[in-house]
């Protein structure tokens, strides 16, 4: 009997329900942004974003459920993102989420947003661990660690601001409409990366450790000063240039994390996996290191509940449930999302003297998931 997960997505902008079979199949995806809304104020405003998710979210979840032609008694299970985010905009998916779940007497099941992120990628080939796993979007940056299915280690990430973010004010300094990611990748193509930029990597300490406001702050100074001096640097220029320090930075972190642990799989999640440069910089380095690349489409690359329901589903096997007393958490370590018995201690684990097998790197088609839309 296929396993049907009803799956509700509200940890920031985007009013986002699902429903996914068997942790593979999308039937159904439908996302309501309000980019639109927040435009105007360069960014997202919290309290503007839960009125609005309190708007729109019964309105989406019915649209899944018809999309995917699937009723509310077909549903073996609700799960919702209950952190990390926004709490406000986070409480709306919970409390929708127990209603759900309590009306239909069917399991609740949370989900940290970002192992939903990780696990979008389920929905392109099945994952093959140990694995790394790269996040980028606007709020998180982190490089991950998993020994095996729903074991997260964190190996290291941004000190500041996350990559999405730094996408965003470089955006805002060249006039950029928000958000500015792709936007700016767009330029990039356009441009030549002729001016030299700081590393987003600190010299000292964690290897793991990534700094973007420096750079933000280093190019502020660089327009400010031609600006001074009565020049305007081309902006396709500033955008490569950026883009090239950006793109540099995460791929040597994600190859010090294959060599360190041996994975087998290389994987980029997040809203910022959309960006073209990285997705070449890093199908490039997991063919050299001779492991397969896994990165979503577009569309499972920014918030969406399908990827919940991705996680969910490896939950509602192992029979981890949440209770009535589930709330949102804004800040939520990602360890605290590995299955029980499966947390692993900080720190990866060492590559063990085996031969890695070489796997296509190759573009995958998503095939039968019909439901994968937006709108």
């Amino acid at each position: 009997m296929p396993r049907r997960i009803l799956a509700l997505e509200t940890s920031c902008d985007e009013t986002a329900a699902a429903v996914v079979e068997n942790g593979e199949r999308v039937l159904a995806n439908v996302v309501a942004s309000q980019i639109d809304r927040h435009r105007v104020f360069g960014g997202v405003v919290p309290e503007i974003a839960a009125r609005m998710h309190v708007e729109a979210v019964i309105a989406v979840v019915d649209e899944a459920l018809r999309r995917a032609g699937v009723p509310l008694s077909g549903i073996d299970a609700v799960a919702v993102t209950h952190g990390p985010g926004l709490v406000g905009s986070l409480l709306v998916g919970v409390q929708v989420a127990k209603g759900l779940a309590f009306a239909r007497d069917v399991p609740l099941i949370a989900v940290h947003h970002l192992a939903g992120h990780i696990y979008a990628n389920r929905f392109v080939r099945p994952l093959r661990f140990p694995l790394v796993a790269l996040v980028v979007s606007g709020g998180h940056t982190e490089i991950v660690y998993m020994p095996e299915d729903g074991a997260f280690v964190p190996l290291g990430g941004t000190l500041d601001d996350a990559v999405g973010e730094a996408y965003d004010k470089v955006g805002r300094l060249l006039g950029l409409p928000y958000p500015a990611g792709p936007h700016l990748d767009r330029l990039a193509q356009e441009g030549t990366p002729r001016f030299l930029l700081p590393s987003p990597r600190p010299r000292e300490g964690d290897r793991y450790a990534l700094s973007f406001s420096g750079l933000k702050t280093h190019l502020r100074r660089l327009l400010e000063e031609a600006e001074a001096r009565g020049e305007t640097p081309p902006a396709a220029d500033v955008a490569a240039s950026f883009q090239q320090a950006v793109v540099a930075a995460l791929r040597e972190v994600a190859a010090e994390a294959l060599r360190e642990t041996g994975a087998r799989q290389l994987t980029l999640a997040g809203g910022v996996a959309a960006n073209r440069d990285l997705r070449g910089a890093l199908r490039a380095l997991a063919e050299d290191a001779g492991v397969e690349f896994v990165v979503p489409p577009p569309e499972l690359c920014t918030d969406n509940a399908a990827m919940i329901g991705a996680y969910a589903d490896v939950l509602y096997v192992h029979g981890v449930f949440a209770d009535w007393s589930l709330g949102a958490a804004a800040d939520l370590p990602l360890a605290a999302a590995s299955l029980p018995g499966r947390e692993a201690p900080p720190g990866p684990t060492r590559k063990a003297a085996a031969v890695i097998p070489r796997f296509s790197t190759e573009p995958v088609d998503v095939g039968d998931n019909p439901g994968i839309t937006r709108g």
